[in-house]
Formats: structure tokens, sequence, C-alpha cells
């Protein structure tokens, strides 16, 4: 268990901050990517990268690492601006993103770029690697942990459910997954498109302990990390209620940002706000 302390909010906060800031200014260079969901997962982000995992920058393929894998891959932008925040590749990486030849790809690579643990964007495929990534960590008694971060849209695959069945099966105590619903997809909202409700019924029939959490409350996902640790025998599912779009007031909750980049004038009226 990890002290919560305010030092501890106060640094995680203001990352979080940087990782929007990044965020828009580089999906405002390359003209397009994914806006909404990028920002909506920014908190979350930023606690397990600045407060939770055990990660070497210096020496990314180190055995004994914690594992993240963003199985929403189309929100390649926010783990990039962590990376780069972290000390995994040079900050001027994010100003190619989406440019012929670059690492950062409109999905994650992980053989372009250090601290990418999966090649994600098929969406289902992540949280699936997640297990197989866990069930390895079992089977050679190693102490490292695993995240995953999906869409609440992601979850209408069926790859997610039988990957959940076997994280589950398989008593997989050492991988918590984060499911960032904020209730909009590519095509409106969550229910009207393919309504994978009640998430957290669904998550408990499959085997998986459920937390309830405010997706933007530091102090609560700390807390969601800190008894995820205390569970045994089966996987953490955390339902974090979050804002598409959040931070910027003009792209909060609204679906038309899921997969458009701002212009210039809307870049600097989000930085603005960003502070």
């Amino acid at each position: 268990m990890k002290e919560i302390t305010e030092q501890a909010i106060a640094i995680t906060t203001a990352k979080a901050r940087q990782i929007r800031r990044d965020i828009i200014k580089m999906l405002g260079q390359a003209g397009s990517g994914h806006t909404g969901g990028s920002l909506s997962a920014s908190d979350i982000i930023a606690c397990l990268y600045f407060w939770e995992m055990n990660l070497d920058p210096a020496n990314p393929n180190w055995g004994e690492r914690d594992r993240f894998v963003l199985s929403k891959g189309h929100a390649a932008p926010v783990l990039y601006a962590a990376l780069a925040e972290k000390g995994f590749f040079p900050r001027d990486y994010l100003n190619s993103l989406r440019k012929l030849g670059s690492p950062l790809q409109g999905h994650p690579d992980m053989r372009k770029l250090p601290g990418v643990e999966a090649s994600t964007g098929s969406l289902g495929q992540g949280i699936s690697w997640a297990v197989g990534m866990a069930l390895a960590g079992k089977m050679d008694q190693k102490s490292y942990r695993v995240y995953a971060l999906l869409g609440d849209g992601e979850i209408e695959e069926g790859m997610v459910w039988e990957a959940s069945m076997a994280a589950a099966h398989y008593k997989l105590d050492n991988l918590m997954a984060f499911i960032d619903f904020n209730g909009l997809q590519i095509d409106g909202k969550l229910e009207e498109v393919m309504s994978p409700l009640p998430i957290p019924d669904k998550f408990r029939a499959f085997g998986w302990h459920v937390l309830e959490i405010d997706g933007h409350d530091h102090q609560q996902i700390m807390q969601a990390l800190n008894t995820a640790r205390t569970i045994q025998g089966k996987p953490t599912a955390v339902i974090a209620h979050t804002i598409k779009g959040k931070g910027c007031s003009f792209m909060e909750n609204r679906v038309e940002w899921h997969g458009v980049a701002p212009n210039p004038e809307e870049v600097e009226k989000a930085l603005a706000e960003l502070g």
C-alpha cells in the first residue's frame, strides 16, 4: 500500500495538466487524431505513470517492470505524452505525431517506441494481450503488475469478454483494468450504439473484483490502485466515470471530438483553459 499524500496528488495533478497540454499541441500539429478519449484518460494515466508503476525509462525492457497496455489504442496521444514526460524518449518526438516515418504512429507500435508494451488499436486485443502478460508473470513467479486501459465503447467487442473469462479463470490478481467510462464513442452515445450497460455487473459476473470511481479524482484513482493490491485470487476492474474532452470546455461531452484534431484557434483556446 502506497501512502496517498497531498504532495503526491499535487504532482500527479500537475502531470495530468502537462499531459493534456501535450495532447492538444501534438494533435494540433498533426491535424488528425483522437482528442476526446485521450483527454478523458489523462488523470488515470498520470496516476499510473507518476505514482503507481515501477518503471525504469533508462532500461525500458527491464524484466521486473510493471506493464501498461493501452487497449484503446486510438488514444495513443495520452500514452505518448506520459512516456515523454517520464523520460522514455525526447520530448521533441511529440512534434512528429502521425508524420511519415515517425515512431509516434496513429496507434502505438511497440517495435518503434521505447515504453510501448503492445501494438494496439484493434479493439479488444489490448486487454487480451494484458491477460497474457499477467499470466506469464504468474507462471514465471514475477512480482510485476499489469495495467490496461479500455474504452467503454471497446467493451462492446466480444474478445474483451473472452479475455475477461480467462483472467478470472487463471486468478490473475496481478491484473488491473481501467474502463474509461465517458459514455461516448465515435458514432454517438454508448447506450444508443450498442449498450454494454450495466458495466460493473458484467465484470462481476465474469469473476472480477469491481470498483467504481470518479476517473478525474486523483485520490480516488490512487485508492483504487491501493485496493487492487489487496485483492487475492481475481483481477480488478475499475469503472472510471470520466468526461470526454476533459479540461477543454468546448470539447467536454461532445461526441464530435472523438476523432477530430483542434485547429490553430482551438489549440490556442484549449491551452489557455489548461493554464
